[in-house]
């Protein structure tokens, strides 16, 4: 009775799953594979599709099982996970995620008690204790009961490192359960440890206004500002509050309380070793909390980190056109484009966006890096100029856009504006290894003030040791000096850190030849040939590896402005 349960499920799952009809006619190991390969593309809907039709062929496969459960709940299909959790129980009963998510799906119900005994099985491992210990917190919060939400959460005390989580998620519990000393007291904690945080400053700032410290509020949202983080959020609400308007509770409901602790966990996960999970978390956040805006944010940034861009786009696109966000989102959307090599419709979509607004800081830079990307060189550096012209008065945070408008000038042989806005970045922001990496590179390679440059490329150096084009130009301004032994020194290094660069492969064969190391000179310029290097510098390598490098002239006596005369490679 039980195998024709299971196979009367499997073929109900294969039948509401897009099955590829290549599926339909590979054996099931073909589809396996066809299913796994899809995964580490991280094409979970093509991936459902093969595991779907592998499942029909085996169902009683519960691996195949657990990985269409993971398909569903990264597509955002919380019904079909739902489903898949209950059948995975039923063999592996300490499978935290679908504990997790049955555990989720008794909390929507308000059925709080039953909620916990799934979120106390998965509170294993790391991750799973913190996320346990936050949503059974918010479980007695929809019970009413703070001194028990409190005791959930001072299980977090073992763990230096959920410090914040733990203050931030008391001071919410106790502002939505009317607690206002206590809260009060979280909120500071909370603020103190983790002030940059966005969330922290909303929630923070909403508390102090809802309870008539109009003029704190107002300095919670000032000081986030005041750090040079540009934010629709924090600028709109701290517009709302200086025209009178009160906001509202930053968590109304336990349901919020919970979203908001998954979406605290995804946000501390986005980075490339965890971002399958922090995807998982982000779609259980979005199920949960009512802050859609912020939620399609996270999510679509997890997406684009992921390299999904198109359906980072649809998560973007559902962003409401009254959101503060909506104009973020646009730029997100058209920057997606362009990595899908969908450039006129990324510059349309900008310049649709700057049509609305064309005082949006953020708009105009990113239409200058889409422009610059595209190598309209002379188009990025004019939107860079409109973007400085938006925010005339220099801020640190204008490095970047003086760097990038650098680039645009030195590509279009511009010398001496490039110069000019290196040195302003640098101005702006000393420490940028790749302002002093691009600007020591650019005058090491003319041969100009090789002493600045060189001490400018060390310095980048020691911030970014192990970033091999840095490196490399470390060993391209020794070659420069004609200090050859030290110049292999580091471009070695640099082709390791950088194996398939034409470039670095090119200086290496260089520093070679120099050091009488003719065979290992060619074999370098011949893999340099071999990765497609730039179409003027094509020709060069050619040549060298017919000829060699010429004798070097004897050494110029360098001149009173640091110029020397460049070794010829």
């Amino acid at each position: 009775m039980l195998r024709s349960k299971t196979i009367v499920f499997a073929l109900f799952l294969a039948a509401t799953i897009a099955v590829p009809a290549e599926a339909k006619r590979t054996s099931l190991s073909g589809n396996l594979l066809a299913g796994q390969a899809a995964l580490n593309l991280r094409d979970p809907e093509a991936a459902g599709g093969y595991f779907a039709e592998a499942l029909r062929q085996d169902p009683g496969n519960s691996a195949l099982m657990e990985r269409l459960f993971q398909v569903r709940l990264s597509t955002g299909d919380m019904a079909g996970a739902e489903q898949f959790a209950s059948r995975i129980l039923k063999f592996n009963s300490q499978h935290r995620m679908a504990r997790l998510v049955l555990g989720l799906k008794e909390f929507r119900a308000r059925r709080y008690e039953a909620a916990r005994l799934h979120f106390n099985e998965a509170s294993y491992t790391p991750v799973g204790e913190l996320t346990s210990a936050l949503l059974i917190a918010w479980s007695y919060a929809g019970e009413g009961s703070l001194p028990a939400a409190m005791r959930a959460l001072d299980k977090l005390d073992g763990n230096d490192s959920f410090a914040n989580f733990k203050s931030f998620h008391s001071a919410l519990v106790a502002d939505y359960l009317k607690s206002s000393i206590r809260a009060d007291a979280a909120y500071k904690k909370a603020y103190q440890d983790a002030g940059t945080s966005l969330r922290v400053t909303q929630a923070f700032a909403s508390f102090l206004a809802r309870n008539s410290r109009i003029e704190e509020a107002m300095k919670v949202y000032a000081d986030f500002l005041a750090g040079g983080e540009r934010n629709a959020l924090i600028e709109d609400a701290r517009s709302q509050l200086a025209a009178g308007k009160i906001p509202r509770p930053f968590i109304e409901t336990p349901q919020g309380g919970a979203g908001e602790a998954l979406f605290s966990l995804a946000a501390a996960m986005n980075d490339d070793q965890s971002i399958d999970l922090a995807l998982l978390y982000g779609q259980l956040a979005l199920e949960f909390n009512t802050d859609k805006p912020v939620m399609l944010t996270m999510l679509g940034d997890i997406l684009t980190t992921a390299q999904r861009f198109e359906y980072a786009n649809t998560i973007y696109d559902r962003i409401d056109a009254k959101s503060a966000l909506r104009a973020n989102a646009d730029t997100e959307v058209a920057l997606n484009l362009q990595r899908l090599e969908r450039k006129q419709e990324a510059e349309v979509r900008m310049k649709a966006l700057l049509a609305r607004e064309p005082n949006n800081f953020d708009g105009w830079v990113a239409l200058g890096t889409i422009y610059r990307n595209m190598e309209r060189y002379a188009d990025a550096s004019a939107a860079y100029d409109s973007a400085l012209k938006v925010e005339p008065v220099a801020q640190r945070s204008h490095w970047s856009v003086y760097y990038y408008r650098g680039i645009s000038f030195e590509r279009q042989k511009k010398w001496s504006e490039a110069e000019s806005d290196f040195r302003k970045a640098l101005q702006l922001s000393p420490d940028e290894p790749s302002v002093l990496n691009y600007l020591g590179y650019s005058l090491i390679d003319s041969g100009q003030k090789l002493d600045e440059a060189l001490a400018m490329v060390k310095k980048a150096v020691d911030l970014r040791p192990n970033d091999g084009y840095i490196v490399d130009s470390l060993g391209w301004a020794y070659y420069q000096l004609r200090d050859f032994d030290n110049a292999v020194q580091h471009l070695e290094r640099a082709v390791d850190l950088k194996p398939g660069d034409p470039v670095v492969a090119d200086h290496l064969g260089d520093a070679y030849w120099r050091t009488g190391r003719t065979l290992e000179a060619k074999f370098q310029w011949q893999h340099s040939k071999d990765n497609k290097p730039e179409p003027e510098d094509l020709a060069r390598i050619e040549e060298k590896l017919k000829q060699g490098l010429p004798d070097l002239p004897p050494p110029v006596k360098p001149a009173d402005n640091g110029q020397v005369q460049p070794s010829n490679g």
